[in-house]
């Protein structure tokens, strides 16, 4: 092989080596059902489809093992962790208290610029509700969940919830699609904001906790 040959090589590893975001695009693509529970995720097929060398894969694979969204097997390599209803409402509960936390610094800190984008978010919400895009409606949730961490400030449970998030995501988009969900969960998150606009942290940690308490009982009556 060539001296420029050998170069050439070696640069294209170290391109592909130094995917910054691999291991964000392989959540992604487990989050959004492109890798079911229980597949196995080949080191080799991944390299190929996300264009990103072995070891960047197996890095990836690591980082989200310790997320929990990815199990390594002995001696077979990893697969995508199935979570169980049970471990789900496990992760509601911890998630209750980190929320009312998020919330209530929210709630304290919120700023005239941040309250004017949470109101737009606010009216957002009602139009998807109006016209029953179940579609848009859960994106504007997540969009509320992901400003209201932001606006409280609070890193350390910022990245508790993304984490937890992550691991329950597939039972919150079942949810999601639960018929007459849209009616009960709607008034819920409105009622988030409220408080929060209202900048009183008791009424938006009361009623954070009163949603995520409905998320437990119908993952409860769906086990």
């Amino acid at each position: 092989m060539s001296t420029t040959t050998e170069a050439t090589a070696g640069s294209g590893d170290q391109g592909r080596a130094a995917q910054p975001d691999l291991t964000d695009r392989i959540r992604d693509a487990i989050l959004s059902g492109d890798f079911a529970p229980h597949q196995r995720l080949i080191e080799a097929d991944l390299s190929d489809r996300f264009d990103a060398s072995r070891a960047s894969v197996r890095t990836a694979l690591m980082n989200l093992a310790g997320e929990g969204l990815v199990e390594r097997l002995p001696n077979r390599g990893a697969r995508v962790r199935a979570i169980s209803v049970e471990e789900a409402i496990e992760i509601v509960e911890v998630r209750m208290g980190l929320e009312e936390l998020c919330a209530r610094k929210a709630a304290e800190s919120i700023s005239e610029a941040d309250a004017a984008d949470l109101a737009q978010l606010r009216e957002q919400i009602r139009t998807a509700v109006e016209v029953a895009d179940l579609v848009g409606y859960a994106s504007l949730n997540q969009e509320m969940d992901r400003r209201i961490r932001e606006i409280s400030g609070h890193a350390t449970a910022t990245q508790l919830l993304e984490r937890l998030h992550a691991q329950s995501a597939r039972h919150q988009f079942r949810l999601a699609y639960h018929p007459g969900r849209i009616a009960q969960s709607a008034p819920e998150h409105i009622a988030i904001i409220d408080a929060v606009l209202a900048r009183d942290p008791d009424a938006a940690a009361e009623a954070t906790r009163h949603h995520l308490q409905g998320i437990i009982a119908l993952l409860s009556a769906l086990s």
